[in-house]
């Protein structure tokens, strides 16, 4: 089995857990996890900050494929809008880099992790801290280290289901993304 190291992103507005889980055989190891925390600005800049942090992640650490949480149904309106607002962010800077993304309910998660899809974030931090030794300080952290492990356990499966997006896609990515250009229309003239 080839190493693998798998970013796992539990995304959210006000905070942004990240993990990223290496597997070489059959050990698994954190190279790097903690949480971003844009602070109390207005929403355009917290996703501006969550980019540029979750780009300065991919960057530093390189992982091979991205594992991200679906959105949790029972949540609010407002806070499911600001929920995808993140996730949003989170895939663009997956995409942009090339990297293939998956993403896990909740409880499939829970489930992987600490064996009950209905663990608390006691028992998920409880969890980080036993099998990796991560000392997670906010739940956001162990979340996406979770994430990362869910998808390195399910990822043959996984991998059956979808084809994921390749390295040299991003150089096409950016390609279509610099032939892009703002339409310019005069409307004065129309009523």
């Amino acid at each position: 089995m080839p190493p693998m190291r798998v970013l796992g992103i539990d995304p959210g507005s006000r905070r942004c857990g990240f993990g990223v889980v290496s597997r070489e055989g059959g050990r698994l190891s954190v190279i790097e996890s903690g949480v971003l925390v844009p602070g109390a600005r207005p929403m355009a800049e917290r996703l501006a900050l969550l980019l540029v942090g979750l780009g300065d992640v991919i960057d530093r650490t390189a992982p091979d494929e991205v594992s991200i949480e679906q959105i949790f149904a029972g949540i609010s309106p407002r806070s499911a809008l600001a929920l995808g607002q993140a996730r949003g962010v989170a895939l663009a800077v997956a995409a942009r880099a090339g990297l293939p993304v998956f993403e896990y309910q909740p409880s499939e998660v829970k489930l992987a992790f600490t064996g009950s899809g209905r663990a608390g974030k006691d028992q998920m931090m409880r969890t980080a801290a036993a099998l990796l030794g991560v000392q997670a300080r906010l739940s956001d952290e162990a979340d996406a280290v979770a994430l990362a492990v869910c998808h390195l356990a399910r990822r043959p499966l996984r991998l059956a289901e979808v084809t994921p997006l390749r390295r040299p896609a991003a150089v096409a990515t950016r390609a279509a993304m610099a032939r892009l250009r703002p339409s310019r229309r005069d409307h004065r003239g129309v009523r």
